[in-house]
């Protein structure tokens, strides 16, 4: 059988050992005669599998106790509402910084529901660094302030959070959840698509204080209620019961094999090193981000042609990386780095990119 390296931005690799265990329990989960995929989310087995979810996301990432953890679906794109209709009610404003097209996109839907104000942005210089914010800028009875933590296509991230007093920060952390320890108790309220380092497309993690649960504007539709699921412990309807499986079998390789999230942020950090180490010494490929706000899971680089990207891509799918290829508003290629990639498989990449340039130069 083999393997390519996957350097997709999402849906992305899994580790090898998850993908094993679950292969040896596709037909019988632990003796039940069943699979995970066909059983019900109303039965035992399938309750302790949750419960085991929610406890390992709550020991890897230290989530306090005042905090709610849901496993929802509709994917990150659907938060860009419910947080609005959950906590735009105060107030009625909310501050957002534009980093890159799933802030704006979040942006843009909360001005729908409210009086939505970008305080910040980077798309002057597409995308390619954090802007530095002036607290005089700030709403001050903001009902959330919104970021994007970690940005997927841009490849920037937040190293230093907002200082946003009182007013709670709201954070998109899909891309960069579980990938180094964070502090939970900065935030108001964290949400992350599982497909880039957690488990298979389907399912959202929401970890939300619990003193924001339960002031939804009255229109808002019950299964964009977060009080909902918090009270129907993530089952008011059936769930992505087989993703939230896989999910749990990931925290266990999180903490049991990797040993927690600051050796995987060792590793994470490792990788990234010898990737950027790489682009900086390069004469022709170079990375497009500010140095200062570089991401750990995403790196956007190109050749400055057209051209040559495009063999680059071609050239390194051949030799077993796939999905190199940039998002079109960036243009170029684009390696994501995340939990499950190897350090073998950034080596492998670096070595490719020193014999292509060698050879295009």
């Amino acid at each position: 059988m083999k393997r390519v390296y996957n350097f997709s931005a999402g849906p992305s690799m899994l580790p090898e050992e998850v993908l094993r265990r679950a292969a040896d329990e596709m037909m019988d989960y632990k003796g039940c005669g069943q699979s995970v995929m066909e059983m019900s989310h109303r039965s035992k087995i399938f309750q302790s599998i949750i419960d085991s979810a929610e406890s390992l996301l709550r020991e890897v990432m230290n989530i306090p106790d005042n905090y709610k953890v849901l496993f929802l679906q509709g994917g990150g794109s659907t938060q860009f509402a419910m947080i609005p209709f959950n906590l735009m009610t105060g107030s009625g404003k909310a501050d957002y910084v534009l980093t890159g097209q799933w802030a704006t996109k979040a942006y843009k839907e909360a001005a729908r529901y409210g009086d939505a104000k970008a305080i910040a942005s980077s798309k002057d210089k597409t995308f390619t660094y954090i802007p530095k914010l002036d607290p005089s800028t700030f709403t001050p009875d903001a009902d959330y302030f919104y970021i994007c933590m970690n940005n997927t296509i841009y490849g920037t991230k937040y190293h230093t959070l907002p200082a946003t007093g009182s007013v709670p920060l709201v954070a998109d952390i899909s891309s960069c959840i579980c990938s180094e320890p964070i502090d939970i108790s900065k935030f108001g309220l964290v949400f992350a698509g599982a497909q880039k380092n957690l488990a298979p497309a389907g399912l959202t993690i929401v970890i939300v204080r619990e003193d924001l649960v339960g002031h939804a504007m009255e229109k808002t539709p019950t299964m964009l209620n977060y009080k909902t699921h918090v009270d129907g412990g993530s089952m008011f309807n059936t769930p992505p019961c087989y993703t939230i499986y896989i999910c749990e079998l990931v925290l266990e390789w999180i903490k049991n094999t990797i040993g927690g999230l600051e050796n995987m942020k060792a590793l994470n950090e490792k990788k990234a090193k010898l990737l950027y180490d790489f682009l900086d010494s390069s004469k022709l490929f170079h990375g497009t981000v500010v140095p200062e706000d570089r991401s750990l899971m995403n790196v956007p680089f190109v050749t400055g042609s057209d051209d040559l990207n495009a063999k680059f891509v071609a050239q390194a799918t051949d030799a077993g990386m796939v999905n190199l290829k940039g998002h079109r508003t960036v243009g170029g290629m684009r390696a994501s780095i995340y939990n499950a990639m190897p350090y073998e498989g950034v080596e492998t990449l670096v070595d490719f990119m020193k014999k292509f340039e060698k050879a295009n130069g």
